[in-house]
């Protein structure tokens, strides 16, 4: 579990395709703290540390990880956003975060809004109905609020310690980013569905 805080900005040293998946590298500080087998949010995505050591960690990536993500399109050189698995103890800055990355949206537009830059991002429409105004959502593995929606996705305004300290900073228009819905919102669809099928067996 993770709370969509990144904690420090990796780069990717390396990327080996196979038709097993990939084995993805990436230098960060981060890479001092994490052992084998621990969990790494990495632009959005929950990967397993397969190893650890000089400054850098690796990563299997399956195919359905790739197919779901932006990860297959990385290469050396390639920013990405890092955060560690959730500890017990520790503040819950952002939002519930799973790392489970339900789609790939695409940055739609840019524009200055003040201190702040509004980002509008078109995704899946099957997504949407977990988006709400003023709600959490996930984008690259960042925990955002969501400012509005739009008719092909939602807005988000980024302040400028967001834009600092992750690679939303670098997005432009055309952009492929990774989406995580609201874990609370899955979750209540899923009870109400529940309740249906419960109403529909007591009514007959």
């Amino acid at each position: 579990m993770f709370t969509g805080i990144v904690k420090e900005i990796g780069e990717v040293e390396g990327v080996e395709v196979t038709e097993a998946g990939a084995r993805l590298r990436v230098r960060a500080a981060l890479a001092a703290t994490v052992s084998q087998g621990d969990s790494v949010s990495v632009s959005g995505a929950c990967l397993t540390v397969a190893a650890a050591a000089d400054g850098t960690f690796e990563s299997d990536v399956m195919n359905q990880t790739l197919s779901l993500t932006t990860l297959g399109a990385l290469g050396a050189g390639a920013r990405v956003n890092l955060e560690p698995a959730l500890r017990a103890g520790e503040p819950l800055g952002g939002h519930l975060v799973q790392g489970h990355v339900d789609g790939t949206g695409r940055v739609s537009g840019v524009g200055e809004d003040g201190l702040a830059r509004r980002m509008r991002v078109a995704m899946p429409p099957d997504l949407g109905r977990y988006v709400v105004e003023h709600g959490s959502i996930a984008v690259d593995g960042v925990s955002l609020t969501v400012a509005a929606l739009a008719e092909d996705g939602f807005e988000t305004s980024l302040i400028p310690e967001t834009l600092a300290r992750t690679t939303l900073g670098d997005l432009a228009e055309g952009s492929p980013v990774n989406v995580e819905v609201d874990l609370i919102a899955r979750y209540a669809e899923r009870l109400m569905q529940g309740f249906k099928r419960e109403g529909t067996v007591n009514d007959g």
